[in-house]
């Protein structure tokens, strides 16, 4: 049976093919099978601390987005197609691979593409939480269809500025799609639950990457995030990380790392916000030595 696919905000509206052939382009914005392409699974330490805590993070790296960010750190498997096809069942098998291993949680990043399959890989519970972890361009119908299967979700909230959206990721109606989808995750999920160590069970993690020169689109998600949510309700991740990654050269304003009086000015207003529950990052975790290597580890 064709699957027609418009499971993201694209609404591509294309026939999705089974398997991706080598050198094959596929139709659709993501250009991905509905077999998994994986490009990496392995116990990761550098998410939030409540998600990686001791042991690690069981990360699952997805190829393919439905985003188009100019500077993604992971650009090799969002855009450039790195990965391994695997099928649902050999998905299921690399969840109990992580959690042997210790996975405080199966942290499914950039998971979007790959719904069907993801879905069938979760059809039975796995003892350990589920992390859907996306850009936060995601719509209510495929939220939805994880509900039950999915306890944690990790989405950003990149932009409150249509302008920059378009620019950066190629999606002007990104701000309003991804509120609506992190009020709907909220709707989903409830307030956020930490076990006695400090691990998070359940509940939504809003990740704001600072983009240089963009501090006032910073300062207007701060607002939003205090405006919608009170204490105790969801975490909020305020990330420095960034550093030119991908096409960023193309975009001279922002080809260059955050200032430290950018971050202290967004830090500031966080602190300023009255936010409680979250997280702020170290001036370090600006470095490319973070970003993993996207060679097919634990995947085959």
């Amino acid at each position: 049976m064709e699957y027609i696919c418009n499971d993201c905000p694209r609404q591509c509206g294309v026939v999705r093919a089974e398997v991706r052939q080598e050198g094959q382009v596929l139709p659709g914005f993501c250009h991905s099978p509905l077999q998994p392409v994986v490009a990496r699974a392995a116990l990761h330490e550098w998410e939030e601390p409540c998600i990686s805590g001791s042991r690690g993070s069981g990360a699952v790296f997805f190829t393919g987005c439905n985003l188009r960010c100019c500077f993604c750190q992971n650009t090799t498997i969002s855009m450039g197609g790195t990965g391994v096809p695997i099928t649902a069942a050999r998905l299921r098998g690399i969840y109990g691979e992580l959690i042997e291993k210790g996975a405080h949680n199966i942290n499914l990043v950039t998971p979007t593409p790959y719904k069907k399959a993801i879905l069938e890989s979760l059809a039975e519970p796995l003892p350990v939480p589920v992390v859907y972890n996306c850009g936060g361009y995601e719509t209510t119908a495929t939220i939805d269809a994880f509900k039950g299967k999915v306890q944690i979700y990790l989405p950003d909230l990149k932009y409150l500025d249509p302008a920059l959206a378009k620019r950066y990721s190629a999606a002007e109606d990104y701000p309003q799609v991804a509120a609506e989808a992190i009020l709907h995750m909220y709707d989903q999920i409830g307030p956020y639950e930490m076990d006695d160590d400090g691990i998070l069970q359940k509940g939504v993690v809003i990740r704001h990457l600072i983009l240089p020169g963009c501090v006032d689109n910073t300062k207007a998600v701060i607002d939003w995030v205090r405006d919608h949510f009170d204490d105790g309700q969801v975490l909020f991740s305020l990330m420095r990380q960034y550093v030119p990654c991908g096409r960023a050269g193309e975009y001279p304003e922002i080809n260059r790392p955050l200032s430290d009086e950018e971050y202290d000015e967004a830090e500031q207003y966080l602190f300023d916000s009255g936010i409680e529950d979250g997280f702020v990052q170290e001036k370090d975790s600006a470095s490319e030595a973070f970003i993993p290597a996207f060679d097919g580890t634990g995947v085959v």
